[in-house]
């Protein structure tokens, strides 16, 4: 078993660790309504960032429609930790890049997977555009 890296995203549920990561997009249930309530992480924090963000959630949204991308559906809180950040989400979505840059999709059951992956499109699609 590998040791997890200390500046890796660590992705748990209940108290086992699922995977490690280098950038994820949080979605909850709740940002279909209000979404600020997105949250985004990376390792490479960098001015290009949120252009990583807009790719992730653009290549998911639409790999998922394309039927390219499955869902590992979990029953129970997902926490994701980082730094000295620990987040938890009961309901919604998470997209995760490895650290070998493929995209993975982590949600609770019953989600409307598609739905949330619209909504993390068009968040990141307006933050990119402030920019512009």
């Amino acid at each position: 078993m590998n040791p997890l890296k200390k500046d890796a995203i660590i992705i748990r549920f209940e108290s086992d660790t699922v995977t490690e990561c280098s950038s994820a997009i949080m979605i909850p249930e709740r940002a279909i309504t209000e979404a600020g309530y997105i949250k985004t992480m990376t390792t490479n924090a960098n001015a290009h960032s949120k252009h990583e963000f807009h790719a992730m959630a653009q290549m998911a949204l639409f790999q998922f429609k394309d039927g390219e991308l499955d869902i590992e559906t979990l029953h129970g809180p997902l926490t994701v930790e980082w730094k000295n950040e620990v987040e938890t989400m009961i309901a919604g979505l998470v997209v995760l890049l490895d650290s070998q840059r493929h995209l993975h999709l982590i949600a609770h059951s019953g989600q409307n997977a598609k739905k949330l992956l619209e909504v993390a499109h068009r968040f990141c699609t307006r933050w990119v555009r402030l920019d512009i």
